[in-house]
């Protein structure tokens, strides 16, 4: 959520921002409208209430009956003011909360502007060590099926289109990357975080999903339940309503949770096999620091994603995003896309984002530099690290061979439990 004394004080900047991100300024006009009326009720309601303190006093000290009952209906009258005035702040404050939460964070000046994903920027490209695929390569899903590794048939059967079963190897090269990429971002300085798979709908508003992404997310209409989307949703909200100590800055957080998300999805390349499903499997890194600090941890959070890439061997390459393209909360994204020779196309398994204090004023994270200071907004920073089934294909579809076997990465083998997935 952005500083309503930013938005008063430099509305052309954010007026520039929506503009940049292909919105609409018609809110950010309705929202300075809406403060000054709420600065102006909030002004007479403070003479009124002043007035009727002083006359009070005066009040008490009356001798004359009459001229005591005359001033208490005046008080009486007063006293009405005060509480439509009182009726009409909360209306407006209501109407304030909802159009200022419906605006999207502002652009880091190293964000580059463009209309749409076609002007976002590849800033490098990283040639992996996986051997060169020399024949024809096949697609990740005709891979799985002759493997035995996944089984579309059974997944709509049991859940319906966009759903799949993974079958011996394939669950095993998924948990065995899940709970390898677990492993290694605690060698790499994160706490892991073991979350609930449901939330709270303040959960989502901290996180700054709700109210935008209302219609991608699963919601029991019970019960204020709701299936997290990410697992930066949970982490986000581990120390909502805190004051951290300075000396705990930065805090690391990793943590896998599956992820749902209602996505309108049409038949075609882009959807085949497990690319895109309502239900997938993600490893994330979070970060909550000191506002100084944060560019040096996103520099850390897409380092330590490429590590993941490079020791899996995989060719990827760096894309900073445009402000067209970039996610609601985030300040500056940076893509990582890995090569998949079957699909013949760059796949995106991370975004790392620096989101500065937008979710931390949503759900009210603070630090105090030191005792008796006045507390500060944490930055927070989020990043897959990496999301699956994506990664599943990259790796299958870049280690595949010409009999139709996968050879296993090397840092996945224990936890895959061989070294080359081959026909029964």
């Amino acid at each position: 959520m952005l500083d309503i004394n930013l938005i008063r004080k430099e509305p052309d900047a954010v007026r520039a921002m929506l503009t940049a991100r292909g919105g609409s300024a018609n809110s950010l006009d309705a929202i300075l409208t809406l403060d000054v009326q709420r600065r102006e009720i909030l002004t007479q309601s403070e003479v009124l209430r002043a007035t009727r303190n002083t006359v009070s006093k005066e009040i008490g000290r009356m001798s004359d009956p009459a001229e005591r009952e005359a001033r208490k209906m005046e008080m009486r009258s007063v006293g009405d003011q005060i509480t439509a005035l009182e009726a009409d702040l909360g209306g407006i404050e209501t109407q304030l909360a909802d159009l200022t939460a419906a605006l999207p964070n502002m652009l880091d000046p190293r964000t580059p502007i463009g209309p749409d994903e076609d002007h976002n920027v590849i800033l490098r490209v990283e040639k992996g060590s996986a051997p060169e695929v020399t024949f024809a390569p096949k697609m990740h899903d005709e891979l799985g099926v002759a493997l035995d590794m996944i089984d579309f048939e059974r997944g709509v059967k049991l859940s319906g289109s966009r759903f799949y079963v993974l079958n011996g190897w394939g669950a095993r090269l998924q948990r065995g990357l899940i709970a390898w990429m677990l492993d290694l971002r605690q060698e790499q300085g994160y706490a892991e975080r073991y979350l609930p798979f449901m939330v709270k709908q303040q959960t989502l508003f901290a996180a700054g999903q709700l109210p935008k992404f209302r219609d991608n997310l699963y919601h029991d209409a019970e019960e204020d339940f709701w299936l997290v989307p990410t697992a930066e949703v949970p982490l986000t909200n581990l120390h909502g309503d805190e004051i951290l100590d300075v000396a705990d800055l930065p805090r690391l957080y990793c943590a896998y949770t599956p992820c749902f998300r209602r996505e309108k999805m049409s038949a075609g390349k882009d959807v085949r096999g497990i690319k895109r499903g309502h239900q997938f499997d993600k490893v994330e890194m979070y970060a909550f620091t000191r506002p100084e600090d944060s560019d040096a941890t996103l520099e850390k959070m897409r380092a330590d994603a490429e590590e993941t890439l490079r020791k899996l061997g995989l060719t990827y390459r760096i894309k900073q995003l445009c402000s067209g393209d970039l996610g609601f909360g985030s300040r500056i994204t940076y893509d990582l896309e890995v090569w998949s020779p079957g699909c013949s196309e760059w796949l995106e398994v991370s975004s790392v984002s620096n989101v500065g204090d937008f979710q931390a004023r949503r759900a009210g994270i603070r630090f105090r530099r030191e005792k008796g200071a006045k507390v500060e907004f944490v930055h927070t920073l989020n990043g897959s690290g990496l999301g699956l089934p994506r990664t599943v294909i990259a790796v299958m579809e870049n280690y595949q061979q010409a009999d139709g076997s996968i050879v296993v990465p090397e840092v996945l083998r224990k936890y895959v439990g061989t070294d080359v997935i081959s026909k029964k």
